[in-house]
This record gives C-alpha cells, sequence and structure tokens, in this order.
C-alpha cells in the first residue's frame, strides 16, 4: 500500500500533468462526445455521399421522363401505344385478351392477415 501511494504521488508532483490530463478529456469530448465530434462529422459526410448518389438518381430518372414527355407530345402513335399497353383502351372493333404469366397462389397456403 505504501508503494502505491508513494507512485501517486510522484505523479501528483509532476507538474505538466494537470495540461496532460485536461487535454486527453478535451480531446475525448471534441473527438467522441460532442455533437460536432469527429465521429459525428464522418457519419454526416456518408450521409452527404449517399444522398448526392440519390440525386443523382432522380436526375436521372427526370431526364428519363423528360424524354417520354417530348416523345409523346411529338408522336401520337406513342400516346395511343401507352393507352393501349397500360390501360387496355382498344377500338370499337378490337377485342383484348390479357396475358399473365403469374402462378395462381394456392388459396389454402394464403395466409390473408399477412398480405
Amino acid at each position: 500500500m505504501k508503494k502505491v501511494k508513494s507512485f501517486l504521488l510522484r505523479i501528483y508532483h509532476i507538474p505538466a500533468l494537470k495540461y496532460i490530463v485536461v487535454a486527453l478529456i478535451a480531446v475525448v469530448l471534441i473527438g467522441f462526445v460532442d455533437e460536432n465530434s469527429v465521429w459525428n462529422h464522418m457519419r454526416n459526410k456518408q450521409r452527404i455521399s449517399d444522398l448526392e448518389d440519390e440525386i443523382e438518381q432522380y436526375n436521372e430518372r427526370f431526364r428519363e421522363d423528360q424524354e417520354k414527355i417530348r416523345t409523346l407530345d411529338s408522336n401520337p402513335k406513342a400516346i395511343e401505344k401507352i393507352a393501349r399497353e397500360r390501360y387496355f383502351m382498344k377500338a370499337d372493333d378490337e377485342d383484348v385478351f390479357v396475358l399473365s404469366d403469374d402462378e395462381k397462389p394456392d388459396l389454402m397456403t394464403t395466409d390473408e392477415t399477412a398480405q
């Protein structure tokens, strides 16, 4: 016990120790605990990068949609094609048959509450 006490007294009398301890506490607070910490800064940079990628995807989708709109404005056949494909519209003298490759679910095994 005396050895530990003498060791602590020697450490206590080091003049620069106070400054070192305060500096270490400041580094820990600024680096990890504070809301403007290095950790939060790195996480925010990653989020910004993800959001910029998402913005680029939306811009690409916007360009594609603008091209489709230009096509629809200039080509009446394109409007007719979309009306036939998406909305199953037809002329008076036509019949439309809708074919599907989807499998019908087994009514005994489906759980209606999960859907």
